[in-house]
């Protein structure tokens, strides 16, 4: 869920000039990718009006994505890479005009990684309601205004109806594989049980069959560290001048998120209790490493993503329920008929492997029988985004049959 990880495995000082000045100056009222930016290895799909699960509409929903290596002939080499919460379609490639972080799997998709460009084809779509280039909060609604607070409620079958409306786009029938870790994780599942016929294979990886109340409520306070601010002004901000957006809500949002995402071992043995500087923090106005290094992660943030767009996407992964519908997850699950990789991390505190445990539990395709494959990190949840060679070694069992 995430993050990216070049930008969590800087230090937590700004030991370099270039980690200084991007964070340095006020930031503008949205990070998000707007009409007119730069459009970088971006492409786009308009794939129509979408009737949302929960009643809501959108008269025209564009996609924004990316691609890497070549389709063949029969269209039979297609796998699909869906991102966490906070990512977007740049999977591989340096930040650069249009794209303000590097690529955030780099390590995993490309010529002769795990996810193989010189035999697979890629595509990575920005999901429906986020804030790179696919149709959100920040797009423009038929009134000419952005969409703001009123874009309307979405949920993970929502953002996965709109990846089918893009796989007809392109024209690719059947996936070979759909792959995706956290936020990524849960439509992979969703698309494994909703669409069974269209996908061979799907790896699950670090997301659970529905959010729990514990999950919910962690949500809920990010949710409301942006909805405080007063700059926020009920989502009505796009006009405001650089540094009068809702940035500080935003921010403190997101370092709650990193909580999350990281163990408590690796937070305690990578900061201690050390000083971010000379200054003592025992009253003496200086400050732990450990704070600066979520100042520092809150305040890049606001730089690259938008407020309305991180309640859209946080709400839609609370909404998260494989069985919603369904009969119950066990009954769910039955439907999936792809081969399957389960993945857990054993440091990890958001979705802890009980989630995968049942999901694997109930499926009857997984490569790992009824058990789901646990890695070994001290990273916590980010290790699926860390962990290349040992996720990667997973990824190549899945994808070699």
């Amino acid at each position: 869920m995430d993050w990216q990880t070049p930008e969590d495995t800087v230090p937590s000082a700004f030991t370099t000039e270039a980690n200084a000045r991007s964070v340095l100056g006020k930031p503008p009222a949205t990070g998000a990718w707007r009409e007119g930016d730069p459009v970088g290895q971006r492409q786009f799909a308009s794939i129509g009006p979408m009737t949302l699960e929960r009643g809501g509409e959108l008269p025209s929903v564009r996609v924004a994505y990316e691609t890497y290596g070549t389709l063949n002939a029969d269209k039979s080499n297609a796998v699909l890479v869906v991102h966490a919460l906070t990512g977007d379609s740049h999977v591989v490639g340096d930040p650069g005009p249009g794209h303000p972080t590097g690529g955030w799997w780099g390590g995993i998709v490309g010529p002769g990684l795990a996810v193989d460009t010189d035999r697979w084809f890629v595509v990575a779509p920005n999901m429906l309601g986020g804030c790179q280039g696919t149709t959100g909060p920040a797009s423009h609604a038929p009134d000419g205004r952005e969409w703001g607070a009123r874009f309307p409620f979405v949920t993970i079958r929502d953002q996965v109806d709109a990846q089918v409306a893009l796989t007809d786009a392109l024209g690719i029938s059947r996936w070979a594989a759909v792959i995706g870790g956290s936020m990524g994780g849960m439509q992979s599942l969703e698309w494994a049980v909703g669409y069974p016929d269209r996908l061979e294979r799907v790896a699950v990886l670090a997301a659970p069959a529905q959010s729990n109340a514990d999950q919910i409520a962690l949500n809920s306070v990010q949710l409301q560290a942006i909805r405080m601010d007063s700059a926020f002004a009920d989502g009505d901000y796009y006009d405001a001048a650089d540094g009068d957006g809702p940035h500080q809500g935003l921010a403190l949002a997101r370092r709650m998120a990193l909580l999350n995402y990281r163990s408590p071992t690796e937070l305690n043995d990578r900061f201690a209790r050390s000083w971010q500087s000379g200054l003592s923090p025992l009253g003496g106005g200086g400050r732990y490493a450990v704070e600066s290094y979520l100042d520092y992660h809150g305040n890049k943030f606001t730089r690259r993503f938008d407020a309305n767009s991180y309640l859209t996407l946080v709400e839609a992964m609370s909404s998260h329920d494989i069985g919603r519908g369904r009969g119950g997850t066990a009954q769910a699950l039955a439907r999936v008929t792809a081969r399957a990789l389960v993945l857990g991390i054993d440091s990890d505190r958001l979705f802890p492997v009980p989630d995968q445990v049942q999901i694997a539990a109930h499926l009857g395709t997984a490569i790992d029988g009824t058990r789901p494959h646990v890695i070994s990190s001290p990273f916590g949840h980010d290790g699926f985004l860390i962990e290349d060679a040992i996720v990667g070694a997973q990824l190549r069992r899945l994808l070699e049959d």
